[in-house]
């Protein structure tokens, strides 16, 4: 079991927050003295608020920068995709 104390401001993890959750990516937004700001890459995009000391099942890897650019890339086709979708039924 892991605190979300151990993650890095700006970088990208691949964790697991409950043990039956499923795989997410997250990045650590803002990081203040007790808690940090969290951006939830799943559908739609979230944020949330958590303390340091809360816990985390799993954190499976930090992305290195090549893979978040990947992602990156994917992630921005996906969503000009999406958005050229409902474009058309205007």
């Amino acid at each position: 079991m892991f605190t979300y104390e151990l993650l890095e401001k700006g970088c990208f993890y691949l964790v697991r927050e409950k043990e039956e959750s499923g795989i997410s990516l997250i990045r650590v937004a803002v990081e203040s003295d007790h808690c940090v700001f969290l951006q939830h890459f799943d559908e739609p995009m979230e944020t949330s608020w958590r303390l340091k000391k809360d816990p985390l099942f799993d954190i499976i890897e930090c992305l290195s920068d090549e893979a978040v650019r990947d992602w990156k890339e994917f992630y921005q086709r996906s969503e000009d995709a999406f958005y050229e979708d409902n474009d058309e039924d205007n």
